[in-house]
């Protein structure tokens, strides 16, 4: 009897061994429970588990590992569903944290639509008028957003104006601020004291002025239901950024010809003219990029340069470094991205050449760069054939300045002359420090000469917006406001600074024809005069003159100043 009460010690034992390695890798907690559970039911006092175990036996029921586990699992639900149910109160809005005297509630970051693209509601923010040959915008009132960057958090509101916002001054923030202009988290913020903190959304209602552009219209050369093709003039930016919104192929194509939903297949400079694609659908839009990645795209560009360019084919293969981003400004460097351009002279009038460029790489400002690095740079290009380089002009990669004294030395020239409108480059840019040469860390999406918009187009005058730290955007449209500007993209209230508890005046247009907003009482635009540029600054001589596939080829007509017998009048 007593051997047979030990062997049926001795299987239990074993069979608890069993089921305690099936829960070696359950939570501690669970484990404590379990094995309390199985010894009530062998129904064994604490001391006898003690006993038993040295002696080497555990008598008890049987229970399968089945039941252990289904008693683990709901014993596990009855224990985390209530603290489960707390946590999801607390995330609810404001009420389930308590906020200490004081503290501000930050509601969460919205999950941004990349979905959105611009619409009709957009289109009549504003409207167009023509004079001098210049196409105008009508001024209008604009809403910059953004979540707080990193760098601002624990900083007051007038601290960020005074440091990163320096298009106004102190006093035209603290006025703006006073009529309801500058909201924080959709609350109006008449005290600029306040410190910022981590996913902060900023609002800025500002009066908007856009440079004017060249009055050309758009020429739609081809628009099949898959690719939209224009020749885009001169001084037009592709999409919105700095301080173009309206005045922009996007805009213009959505205002006049109701065109919206386009892709990017690649950009141009503000100042270069010619082809330029769109994609009216993802797929053709995924297709062109792909051949631009295997370099199945054939692009060809005309420019004039001074000098005579040599009769005989030049390639170079010099590397360009990216000087800084914010003002579009880069380099022959060794450090930098490789690059190889074909160049062919085409005709010479004494003076100037007419020079064909293959770009086989797609670099920012490749073409421009390549012909100042040899000592021939576009005729009229207001950074690259700009004295700031030096005696030499950058010819053979040859100046003796740093980064931050040539980008001082190009601000100081064209100010001088009064011409900075040309650069794109906001008045204190000459303060800041260039990049630490960003190349390593941006990929070029341009059309392989490289006249892709430059960074200084993308500069903000007061508010940039961008997405919460952490937030993904997908593949967007040309209409979405990306402008491929760096992790910017602006979003529109079409109420005025009156409707947001604000009253700016309006004054009326002495030709009547202005609409209402066109005046703000706050602006500092509207008491300046500035004289309009000339067509002849507005446009730089350099042209996509052909962009060539697989199946497809598009090309424009060769620009006046391109032909033989050009001659230029100054």
């Amino acid at each position: 009897m007593h051997v047979s009460l030990r062997s049926s010690k001795l299987l239990n034992v074993h069979f608890l061994d069993q089921q305690i390695s099936l829960l070696y890798k359950v939570r501690s907690d669970r484990n404590r429970y379990l094995l309390s559970s199985l010894c009530q039911q062998s129904n064994l006092t604490m001391a006898e588990q003690a006993a038993d175990v040295n002696d080497g036996g555990l008598p008890g029921e049987k229970v399968t590992a089945t039941e252990t586990t289904e008693t683990g699992k709901r014993k596990s639900e009855e224990q985390e569903q209530p603290e489960s149910k707390t946590r999801g109160k607390r995330r609810r809005g404001a009420g389930g944290k308590k906020l200490r005297p004081g503290e501000r509630y930050i509601p969460p970051p919205q999950k941004r639509n990349s979905g959105v693209s611009f619409s009709e509601e957009h289109f009549k923010e504003t409207s167009y008028y023509f004079e001098g040959g210049l196409r105008k915008v009508h001024p209008y009132y604009f809403e910059f957003k953004t979540y707080c960057k990193g760098r601002w958090i624990g900083k007051t509101l007038l601290e960020v104006f005074k440091s990163e916002f320096r298009a106004e001054s102190i006093d035209y923030y603290q006025k703006a601020a006073k009529e309801g202009r500058i909201r924080l988290n959709d609350q109006p913020m008449e005290d600029l004291s306040v410190v910022l903190r981590n996913n902060d959304h900023m609002k800025n209602t500002v009066h908007r002025h856009e440079p004017p552009v060249v009055g050309k219209p758009l020429e739609v050369l081809v628009d099949d239901g898959e690719v939209l093709v224009v020749d885009k003039p001169a001084s037009i930016p592709v999409h919105p950024c700095g301080r173009f919104r309206h005045n922009t192929v996007i805009f213009i194509l959505g205002k006049e010809r109701g065109i919206s939903e386009l892709h990017t297949v690649h950009r141009l400079d503000r100042l270069t003219s010619g082809v330029l694609l769109f994609a009216r659908t993802l797929e053709t839009s995924q297709k062109l990029d792909q051949l631009v990645r295997d370099r199945q795209l054939e692009k060809e560009y005309v420019c004039r340069v001074e000098g005579e360019f040599p009769k005989e084919e030049v390639i170079c293969e010099q590397p360009i470094l990216v000087v800084s981003f914010k003002i579009g400004l880069c380099r022959v460097d060794p450090k930098g991205k490789e690059c190889r351009t074909v160049f062919q002279r085409l005709n010479f009038n004494g003076k100037t050449s007419v020079v064909r460029c293959l770009p086989l790489t797609g670099r920012t400002h490749q073409i421009r760069v390549h012909l100042q690095y040899l000592g021939f740079p576009i005729l009229n290009d207001p950074i690259y054939g700009s004295s700031a380089w030096g005696p030499h002009r950058g010819k053979g990669g040859l100046f003796e300045k740093s980064d931050q004294e040539l980008l001082q030395a190009l601000v100081e020239e064209h100010r001088s002359q009064e011409s900075l409108h040309l650069l794109d480059i906001p008045d204190d840019a000459c303060e800041q420090a260039p990049e630490q040469h960003e190349t390593s860390t941006k990929t070029d999406k341009s059309d392989g000469a490289s006249e892709t918009k430059t960074s200084s187009e993308c500069q903000q005058p007061h508010i940039n917006s961008a997405p919460p730290a952490g937030s993904s955007s997908s593949r967007m449209t040309a209409n979405e406001a990306t402008g491929s500007c760096a992790d910017m993209s602006t979003h529109m209230s079409d109420k005025s600074p009156a409707e947001t508890n604000g009253s700016p005046t309006e004054a009326a247009d002495p030709s009547g024809t202005a609409p209402p907003g066109s005046r703000d009482h706050l602006c500092s635009e509207c008491g300046l005069v500035r004289p309009d540029p000339t067509k002849k600054e507005l446009t730089m001589y350099l042209h996509a003159l052909r962009y060539k596939g697989p199946d497809f080829e598009y090309t424009t007509r060769l620009p006046d100043w391109a032909t033989e017998e050009w001659v230029d009048t100054d």
